[in-house]
């Protein structure tokens, strides 16, 4: 083929990296336990009754699963009825957080951008993919522009035809 009609990625010579945080959102199930369901007539801890509700519980059904522990009931529940659930089920799941689902995604990808090694950016032109088919929580956004800020020469957002520039260094 003759230069003159040659096709060239010019978003690939450009030296731009382009990063999806959707790589990484933690992959693997995620289960709610609802506290309600181990409370007498739903509203009220009755510590023995709780306590074989938590003995009962099939650890196998949450392993290696992200778990969040919820109270959707109208109850005051004590801080060791978490405690108790927690321990029985740490050695099997990969996390344990309480509140919803959307707070145990925040805290998922807190983890995930806290750790992940963006050395491979340093000095380089980032573009954050700006559109995906999972569900980000914003925060991730404000966290991975704190990790990048220090260390890119130019962050941008959106997509490689049409971007926003965030900041150049």
């Amino acid at each position: 083929m003759s230069e003159e009609f040659e096709i060239r990625n010019k978003v690939a010579e450009s030296g731009l990296i382009n990063f999806d945080l959707t790589d990484l959102v933690p992959k693997g199930v995620r289960k709610g336990i609802d506290l309600k369901d181990f409370l007498f007539m739903e509203m009220i801890l009755k510590e023995k009754d709780f306590r074989e509700k938590v003995a009962a519980i099939d650890v196998e059904e949450y392993r290696n699963a992200y778990v969040y522990i919820y109270n959707s009931a109208d109850a005051i529940v004590p801080l060791w009825a978490y405690f108790l659930i927690t321990a029985k089920l740490t050695e099997v799941t990969k996390k344990i957080v309480f509140g919803n689902k959307e707070d145990l995604e925040v805290i998922l990808m807190h983890n995930a951008v806290q750790t992940h090694d963006f050395e491979e950016m340093r000095g380089k032109r980032v573009l954050v993919k700006g559109c995906s088919d999972k569900e980000i929580p914003e925060n991730a956004y404000i966290e991975l522009v704190e990790q990048l800020q220090p260390i890119v020469k130019s962050l941008m957002f959106g997509e490689a035809c049409s971007n926003v520039p965030i900041l150049k260094n």
